[in-house]
């Protein structure tokens, strides 16, 4: 199965778990070579809930949102799509010359573009990111202490010598991040308030493949997206036998995440484990007894359906 990375859409890496933190994030793709994807796609994130969207195919800047829709007027929807018409061969140019710079020729390959900005109610801005990825892998990224960019490959140094160089772009960039973004954030959040707002709490189930299989910890169905989920022995935080997955969005503007536990039946027949997901500062532990457990033994299916998401900033250039 062919795969297509989008960056994990989280700002320096850190997910409030409080309502008053808000972000907005864009996401671009960019790809040759992957039959039945369109050529060029973005989407608009607010708080992590999808409220924009456009792809080479559909040649249109969409809602995703019925509050999106009924908030702005038709010349917002033209004016974006514009915007992304005319980004859109920016990115095709932007993979050939990676291809060059990487010795590539034919093949599949993506250029990934993720910027945003992060709002707290209490102590304002709290995060920006502007950054590139090639093939899965970074490639350039804004360092915004320094206003320098940072190449981890080789290939990405001429970009990074090239942009540096712009002071006044650079200026123009941080103008943005810190008080443009910070407003159009700020006027979806009001727009969609009742949605971006609205806490609805997981649904909790505990998942076995076959006794042998590690126990998977499933909470499904909440908003917002902030969520800490642990395993328990006796009482205790475990470290060690535990993989968290990353918090993935559904398909109605909830988000899923899982969490396992890699322990022996006898063990955790002996002891007591638990599954503590904390959410909207609520815990809601499920104790880890085979009454609570579902399995697919005896034709039960408990199938994990993941959903996938697949104002352009004017910023976006040739590498």
């Amino acid at each position: 199965m062919q795969k297509v990375l989008l960056f994990t859409l989280i700002l320096f890496g850190i997910d409030s778990i409080f309502a008053a933190t808000h972000s907005l994030q864009y996401v671009y793709s960019g790809s040759s070579g992957i039959p039945n994807l369109p050529e060029f796609m973005t989407v608009g994130l607010v708080d992590g809930e999808p409220f924009t969207y456009y792809d080479s195919n559909i040649r249109r800047e969409v809602p995703r949102q019925e509050w999106m829709a009924k908030a702005v007027y038709a010349a917002y929807w033209d004016q974006q799509t514009q915007i992304s018409m005319n980004t859109e061969p920016v990115f095709k140019n932007n993979i050939e010359i990676a291809k060059m710079r990487f010795n590539q020729t034919g093949g599949i390959h993506t250029v990934q573009w993720m910027y945003g900005c992060e709002w707290d109610d209490e102590i304002g801005v709290t995060g920006a990111v502007h950054q590139y990825g090639y093939d899965e892998s970074d490639f350039i990224a804004l360092d915004f202490r320094t206003m320098t960019y940072v190449a981890p490959v080789m290939q990405a140094i001429p970009t990074k010598q090239k942009w540096d160089s712009n002071r006044a772009e650079l200026e123009n960039i941080k103008s943005y991040f810190t008080q443009e973004c910070i407003d159009w954030l700020k006027k979806y959040v009001s727009y969609g308030k009742c949605t971006l707002e609205r806490t609805v709490r997981p649904e909790v189930s505990l998942l076995q493949k076959d006794p042998s299989s590690p126990v998977t910890c499933h909470a499904t169905g909440f908003f917002p997206k902030g969520i800490v989920v642990t395993w328990q022995k006796d009482g205790e935080d475990m470290h060690s036998d535990v993989e968290v997955g990353e918090t993935l969005p559904n398909g109605d503007g909830t988000f899923q995440i899982t969490s396992k536990l890699m322990v022996k039946p006898e063990d955790w027949k002996r002891n007591s484990y638990s599954c503590v997901v904390q959410h909207s500062q609520k815990d809601l532990p499920v104790l880890l007894e085979e009454k609570n457990i579902r399995t697919n033994q005896g034709g039960i299916s408990w199938d994990i359906i993941i959903g996938w998401v697949s104002s352009a900033l004017r910023f976006a250039k040739s590498i």
